[in-house]
């Protein structure tokens, strides 16, 4: 029995020390870097990616992904701060990069009832102020990204963090995704003021990254709505990011029923070759999840189903 635990525990190193090579070494096919496992190789070494947001030239989060170990809530969140921290032998793509001060030191981390604790020692509370809410928010998203992450709550020396650490504006006892991430204000009054998560596109080294911004502007419509008509807008307001939507894309009808969204477009949607770009469908779909309480989008062109797409596919 031990000798075949020692086999298969030599295996499994042996093999997960084959897919990180791949994963480092191997270019990946796919434009936005979005990491490709086995599903067979997942199921035998317990490996998975995740999503983790990284700071951009600009000071923007950007999503990349993350290649996890574990299967235990715990330790992923502990290589998810891991990989967030500042190091001088830091492996990410280029022009991307970590934010979480090195002398910062993870503490101890919790798991219960859906909500993470991470308690930091107290030199958090020196993060700088110009970053502070993308240091926050980074932290936040990556980890609530993570399956069965409902909330997280950020102590500091055991104490409750409830507010930034300079500014001392207020901060949720308990965070989720209504925190923001990228916050853009486009508004001129206190009316009518619109909440929505867009995903934009970034080339950073040629390659394609995923940009989530959340807009508050003075917009009455339906949010799904307003993510179309910013996509496909010719204005886009940094310089940096981009949409592959075509300009003349309309959205001719939608609908929400039974955790599905289904949204039907004109022809619009389509390429030169009659398909969706990849860049098109990630956005939109980004968009979606972030807004709605569904997990799964039905994209249908003048009334016909082209595609289905779960929240799944896209980790």
């Amino acid at each position: 029995m031990l000798r075949r635990k020692a086999i298969r525990k030599i295996f499994v190193t042996t093999l997960t020390a084959f897919v990180l090579l791949v994963v480092y070494i191997v270019p990946t096919l796919d434009s936005t870097r979005t990491v490709q496992t086995n599903m067979e190789v997942e199921y035998i070494t317990g490996l998975g990616t995740n999503h983790i947001y990284l700071l951009d030239e600009n000071n923007l989060l950007v999503k990349t992904n993350i290649l996890l170990d574990t299967t235990d809530k715990i330790e992923q969140v502990k290589t998810i701060l891991y990989n967030l921290k500042m190091k001088e032998n830091a492996k990410f793509p280029t022009g991307l990069s970590a934010y979480i001060p090195e002398k910062v030191k993870v503490l101890e981390v919790s798991y219960k009832d859906n909500i993470v604790n991470v308690n930091f020692s107290k030199d958090f509370l020196e993060i700088p102020m110009e970053l502070e809410e993308r240091i926050i928010e980074g932290i936040s998203y990556s980890i609530l990204d993570l399956d069965k992450v409902e909330g997280l709550k950020i102590l500091v020396d055991n104490e409750s963090l409830t507010y930034y650490p300079q500014s001392k504006n207020k901060l949720p006892a308990v965070i989720t995704k209504e925190i923001g991430i990228n916050k853009k204000y486009d508004i001129n009054s206190r009316n009518h003021i619109n909440k929505v998560v867009i995903y934009y596109l970034e080339n950073i080294d040629n390659q394609s990254f995923y940009v989530p911004v959340t807009k508050y502007i003075n917009n009455e419509k339906e949010k799904i709505e307003v993510i179309v008509e910013e996509l496909s807008s010719k204005y886009i307001y940094e310089d940096n990011l981009m949409s592959f939507i075509h300009n003349n894309l309309e959205l001719l009808s939608y609908e929400e029923k039974e955790n599905m969204m289904v949204l039907d477009f004109n022809q619009y949607l389509f390429d030169k070759e009659d398909k969706i770009l990849e860049e098109v469908l990630y956005t939109l779909s980004y968009s979606v999840f972030d807004n709605y309480d569904v997990n799964c989008i039905l994209y249908k062109v003048d009334g016909q189903i082209i595609k289905e797409v779960s929240s799944k596919e896209l980790h």
